[in-house]
């Protein structure tokens, strides 16, 4: 039987003042940080003091006893690395084993009988990215970052969130490997579900040793119930099972998760008991469709899951930390419970960050989210040229292998935004012909996804229309990223056009004020003072922020508690607007992924979970706009109309309230609308003429309300609108399990977009509610966590809202 021998523990790292300790899995920082030979590069200015650790050569280094290797109850011993970050040299005993030049690959060395110094050591990856560029020749990107020359985590080069720590380390586990005869090299079940019958197409490449060259093989494998068993021919088998009545696997809101334990052994054959290897994985039964027809508007882009259409509640994912090793499985685990409790139910990774841990895809299989796994290819022109083009086809069979048992993944998608780069950010002419990751996007990664995961969609970018027949990025075509609302409009036009899958979009706020005080600790605060601008990544991303703002209140000169309030209402209510407008337009939009669900470190950026793993106010809001039952009134020329949304699967029948109200709170016309939806469906309603708020006078408002959902609509921007001051009265009340308290606010007048930032309460303190809007003589309940004792003077400095100032 296979002996897997981990080798996490031994490790140093060679710094100038001598060996350091090192963790495995880890990188050059985290050993530094750990040593006290950095400063933490997430606070104030730090980042900008280690930018020499990425720019220089580090060496890991440990002992292989002659015990280790040369066990004579195993044939061959291999060193296997899941992950080198990212130009090594392995060398034992002063012999070199291999090199390495991709992040994102795993790697195996003979080391049978070989002992002594095990080094492991990493080039600067400038250096080997300027190696890369001299032999392939410039190319064009958005960043003045090498990334694309090297087969690395893009975003470690800095983003427009993200600081600038270029790592090299062990970033994932390594380990030693002795087995006899042979191993399972590569197992790939292709999963499929026909007439209520599931069956596991199961395909296995062995590696033999050379005595086991000659000797017969059988695998063997067992899932639901269902035995299968095949020789092996020469090093492959492919073998069937048939599991009849499967539960279905469901996403998130649609039905339940059921897993499916699939096991494969590796024997001799005519020797059952004695088993040379074993595979496991949690396989589910479920059929992923992606529905790009043509139609009346355009070309679609639908998901079907087991023959159903899905309109995806979706958000971008980026590494949770520039350190991906930091990120364990409960970090994993929490995130995305976040994610699910705020109603999403597809999560993209990003295509300059990682393939993720196999941790994620556990959790997402478990908690019904779908996987859109992009390759990792970024906002850059990539020369197809070697060393690269090998790397990246070994690197695409590596993850694809990898990550294809996962039910929860959906979809692999080539590139994030080159087919858009190629066509409009003045590539094409200054390529003059050269490559520039077309060849990856359209030939190479479509045919080793047909090859090895036949039954899942591929899409070759996003966004992409389908084809060069239409321009990379048109609404009307496939995927669309909305970006020019966010870098030059105000955010109620998203509601201009309808694309038909909203894969990117978004709006800034800077993070939690605990976070900020945090990363901080010395600055007086101000949206422009130092570590404010330094922890702000985006091009005039502070002055787009501000426009923001300025569309909607007047923008706070000196009042940065204010300030930062009103920026985290609108990017709540920004994307709130596009989500519920373009849910409004289903099925012709058939999905939105919010740029970005969580942060990398502590940042002003588009996320909803910052860099600290606190909530913004956006976060509370996806909850209720990608909850199944939505209430939503759109703007429109003629008039406001009301959506009425049911994502759910049973008919929704409900009563509608609708009030056209005075500022002061008074009832101006009210009617009362019987509604009902079929299961995942949309009804859209003129708003009566009578219930349409007069937008000349300033003083005007509409609610609907129904099933305890409420929409409102202010026909004009907030500073033009005659608030009254707000008045409202505090009660804290105590929960019985002793570590909660509920704030209950009762309202005198109307108040807007009343927001408790419970971090103001304590730096652990958490709220489970967003934005509310109340009239006069409503409560809302507010249910704080980690706060102790709680006063209502005290509750009274953490709650802001819209108000004349």
């Amino acid at each position: 039987m296979k002996e897997v021998v981990p080798l996490a523990e031994g490790w140093s790292l060679h710094h100038d003042t001598g060996p350091l300790p090192a963790q495995v899995p880890g990188c050059v920082h985290t050993d530094l940080l750990a040593a006290g030979m950095i400063p933490d590069p997430y606070v104030g200015l730090n980042e900008r003091e280690v930018q020499w650790v990425g720019r220089r050569a580090w060496s890991y280094s440990r002992a292989l006893a002659p015990a280790d290797t040369s066990d004579t109850s195993h044939e061959r011993v291999d060193l296997v690395f899941d992950g080198l970050d990212t130009a090594a040299t392995i060398t034992l005993d002063g012999r070199e084993l291999g090199r390495t030049r991709n992040m994102h690959r795993r790697y195996r060395f003979d080391v049978t009988g070989r002992h002594g110094g095990l080094h492991v050591e990493f080039a600067s990856a400038y250096d080997e990215a300027e190696f890369v560029r001299v032999l392939t020749g410039d190319r064009p990107n958005v960043y003045p970052e090498p990334f694309q020359y090297i087969r690395k985590m893009a975003c470690s080069f800095g983003w427009d969130w993200g600081p600038t720590l270029v790592t090299a380390g062990i970033w994932r586990p390594v380990r030693l490997e002795r087995w006899s005869t042979a191993r399972l090299a590569e197992v790939r079940p292709h999963v499929t579900v026909t007439d209520g019958t599931g069956r596991v197409e199961i395909h296995i490449d062995v590696e033999r040793t050379g005595r086991g060259a000659g000797r017969p093989l059988a695998v063997r494998a067992t899932a639901g119930g269902a035995v299968g068993r095949a020789v092996v021919d020469g090093t492959r088998a492919v073998l069937t099972l048939d599991v009849p009545d499967v539960a279905l696997w469901w996403p998130r809101g649609y039905g339940e998760q059921p897993l499916y334990d699939l096991d494969v052994t590796l024997v001799e054959d005519g020797d059952e008991e004695a088993p040379l290897d074993t595979w496991h994985r949690r396989i589910g039964f479920r059929t992923v469709e992606l529905d790009r027809s043509p139609d009346a508007h355009g070309t679609g882009f639908t998901f079907v899951v087991n023959g159903v259409r899905v309109f995806a509640r979706g958000v971008n994912w980026i590494p949770d930390d520039v350190f991906p090793s930091r990120v364990t499985p409960d970090r994993y685990r929490a995130r995305l419970v976040q994610a699910a409790e705020a109603g999403v139910d597809l999560v993209r990774i990003w295509g300059g960050g990682i393939y993720e841990d196999e941790a994620f895809y556990d959790v997402c299989d478990e908690l019904g989210l779908m996987v859109w796994q992009d390759f990792l290819f970024a906002c850059a022109a990539y020369p197809e040229e070697q060393p690269l083009r090998s790397e990246v086809e070994a690197e695409a069979r590596d993850n694809v292998v990898r990550l294809m048992p996962h039910p929860s993944l959906v979809l692999w998608n080539g590139n994030n935004e080159n087919l858009w780069g190629f066509r409009d950010w003045d590539w094409e002419p200054d390529l003059k012909g050269a490559s520039w990751g077309g060849g990856y996007y359209l030939d190479l990664l479509p045919r080793v996804v047909a090859e090895l995961d036949p039954t899942r969609p591929y899409t070759a970018g996003s966004p992409w229309s389908g084809s060069w027949e239409h321009h990379p990025n048109d609404p009307a075509h496939g995927t669309h990223h909305s970006w020019e609302v966010w870098n030059r409009r105000d955010y109620a036009e998203y509601r201009d056009s309808v694309p038909r899958f909203v894969a990117e979009f978004g709006w800034q706020a800077p993070p939690a004020l605990a976070t900020l005080r945090r990363a901080l600790p010395d600055e007086h605060l101000a949206p422009d003072s130092p570590g404010m601008l330094h922890h702000q990544k985006a091009d005039d991303g502070n002055g787009k922020l501000n426009r923001g703002i300025a569309r909607h209140f007047d923008l706070p000169a000196d009042d940065f508690d204010r300030w930062h309030h009103l920026a985290q209402v609108v990017q709540a209510r920004a994307v709130a607007a596009g989500i519920e407008h373009w849910r409004s337009h289903w099925p012709v939009c058939a999905g939105t992924v919010v740029w970005q669900l969580n942060d990398c470190w502590p940042v002003s950026s588009w996320s909803a979970i910052d860099g600290d793993g606190r909530t913004k106010p956006l976060y509370h809001e996806l909850r209720r706009v990608y909850a199944d039952r939505l209430l939503t009134l759109q703007p429109a020329a003629d008039g406001p109309a009301l959506a009425v949304i049911n994502q759910s699967g049973e008919t929704w029948r409900t009563t509608v309230s609708l009030r056209r109200l005075r500022a002061d709170g008074g009832v101006t016309a009210e009617t009362s609308i019987e509604v009902t939806v079929g299961a995942r469906e949309v009804r859209r309603l003129d708003v009566p003429r009578d219930l349409v708020p007069d937008e000349r006078s300033g003083k005007e408002f509409l609610v609907a309300d129904a099933d305890g959902l409420r929409a409102v609509h202010f026909p004009v921007p907030d500073k033009e609108f005659a608030y009254p001051a707000p008045r409202y009265d505090i009660d804290v009340l105590a929960v019985g399990d002793g570590g909660s308290v509920d704030v209950v606010v009762t309202a005198q007048t109307l108040v807007r977009d009343l927001l408790l930032q419970a971090d103001r309460l304590g730096a652990d303190a958490v709220c489970d509610t967003g934005l509310r809007t109340l009239l006069p003589g409503e409560r809302a309940r507010f249910r704080v966590r980690g706060a102790g004792h709680l006063t209502a003077d005290a509750v009274r400095g953490a709650l802001f809202c819209v108000a004349p100032r």
